[in-house]
């Protein structure tokens, strides 16, 4: 692992539409704040893997779970990817764009913390602030 992080987002977009320029500073801004959280809960103590990385995938729907990619058995990586609508990202302002991007990382992790047996209480109830 040639970092020290235990969650990275990154987007992709699926579609030829530009992608909004908050997108990298709001991902940031979200991945410090789950990082914390998801350490502080004990989420990877048991976990079968090391740090989550999360593709957020700017296509034409909302989908209500992850896909999974096999665990990296050399750095340690939970690869996830989910899509999101570009429609309502591209002109979201950044607070909009927090919104959409948090809901989603959150159900990326919830999904992927029942599928492990993992302590996903604290990530339940951040979510719950931000369902649609």
């Amino acid at each position: 692992m040639a970092h020290n992080r235990k969650l990275v987002l990154s987007g992709i977009s699926l579609t030829k539409a530009r992608p909004n320029r908050h997108g990298i500073e709001v991902a940031g801004k979200i991945r410090d704040e789950l990082e914390g959280l998801l350490i502080a809960s004990g989420y990877f103590d048991n976990a079968p893997f090391k740090w989550v990385g999360l593709s957020l995938r700017y296509g034409l729907k909302y989908e209500n779970q992850p896909h999974y990619q096999h665990i990296d058995k050399h750095d340690g990586e939970l690869p996830l990817a989910i899509e999101l609508d570009t429609h309502e990202l591209i002109e979201a302002d950044r607070a909009e764009l927090k919104k959409l991007f948090m809901h989603a990382t959150l159900k990326a992790l919830v999904h992927a913390g029942r599928k492990y047996n993992l302590p996903i209480k604290s990530l339940e109830e951040l979510a719950r602030q931000f369902c649609r």
